[in-house]
Parts: C-alpha cells; structure tokens; sequence
C-alpha cells in the first residue's frame, strides 16, 4: 500500500513539472564554476495619451473625466465688446496639455459642431477664439468652424517612436465684433481634441 502511495505520489509530481516555472541548473562536482541562466521579457503595449486642462497636470499619465472650461467675461469692462481688448476677467486661458506616445508620430486635431451660440440665433465664430503654445514642439491645432480641423504634428521627443511633450496652450478671444448680449458657449461651446498615432 505504501509503495501504491509513492507510486501516485510521484506521477502526480512528475505531471505537475511542466506547469512549474524552472530554471536551469548545472551541478558541478570537484573543481569549476555552476552555470544557471535566466531568460527576461518586458512587454510593453501601445500607448497613447492626452490630456488637455485638468488631466494633463497628473505626473503619471491617467484616465481623467475633468472637462475644464474656458471664460473671457466682459461684465467688467462691457465697453471693451467689440474693440479687440481682453476681458475683464479670464478665467482658465492658460491650459496645460501633455501627449505621450510610444509608436511614432502623433497628429492633434480639433473639432466643433457650429459656433458658440448664447441659446438663440446669436453666434461668435470659432475663428474668434485661438491658441497660442508655450511649446513650438506640441502646437495646438487650428479649432474648425465646424467638424474636424487640419491635424498638427507633435514633434517626437527622440529620433525613434517615442513622443513626451507637455507644454501651456494660452487662448485668446479676438473680440472684433459688437455681439448680442448672452453667455456664448451654452450651445456648441466645446472644442474636442483627438491625438492619433499610428
């Protein structure tokens, strides 16, 4: 019985082997060095990341549902409307964006549904409304009157595949023309970037 129980014992051990992680082994009698060799693998997968406002001040890259908004308020100095001058008070221009890729170029567009509306027929076209970058390197994209704009190519951070660049987008309401009163932006006041990458 007790020879049945090391028979299954050590078939059931013997089965078990390959399932196991192993390593070389060289047993050296006398004289001489023992050689084991280990065999590393890193995987790494494709990726891609944006963030523009909020999510791109993370110091690791992550998935972040903050949607920051941009305000040029003019209840201040409301003579200003339509001269070319600032804002009374702005609010958020200055946003920062970062764009990590490991797979080559990657391209930046903007797009837009129409113009900003203050919930009427009123309209300020998105030509009113630019960026410039802190960053020559990571331009930001012209925003489209409507639909998808022409792509902006990220300088890579290297010569190979790799991009890593962070840089401030400071935007900037032109203001050359008198506009009915309302808060533009309450339709069609979202400006959606997209980076692509092979």
């Amino acid at each position: 019985m007790k020879t049945s129980l090391l028979l299954k014992s050590t078939l059931a051990l013997a089965l078990a082997t390959p399932l196991l992680a192993s390593a070389e082994s060289q047993l050296i009698t006398g004289a001489g060095s023992a050689v084991a060799r280990l065999d590393f693998r890193v995987i790494v997968p494709r990726v891609l990341f944006l963030g523009v406002g909020t999510g791109a001040a993370a110091a690791t890259p992550a998935t972040n549902a903050t949607i920051d908004t941009v305000t040029f308020d003019y209840t201040t100095n409301p003579a200003a409307v339509g001269t070319g001058a600032a804002a009374g008070a702005i609010t958020g221009n200055v946003v920062p964006v970062r764009v990590v890729g490991n797979n080559g170029q990657v391209s930046l567009t903007a797009a837009t549904t129409g113009a900003l509306t203050n919930g009427t027929a009123d309209t300020i076209p998105w030509s009113e409304i630019t960026a410039t970058s802190s960053l020559a390197a990571l331009p930001s994209p012209v925003i489209p009157a409507t639909g998808t704009g022409a792509g902006s190519n990220v300088t890579l951070s290297s010569g190979t595949k790799i991009t890593d660049r962070s840089a401030n987008w400071t935007f900037s309401y032109a203001n050359t023309a008198v506009v009915a009163p309302g808060t533009y932006g309450t339709t069609n006041g979202r400006v959606t970037y997209t980076a692509s990458m092979p």
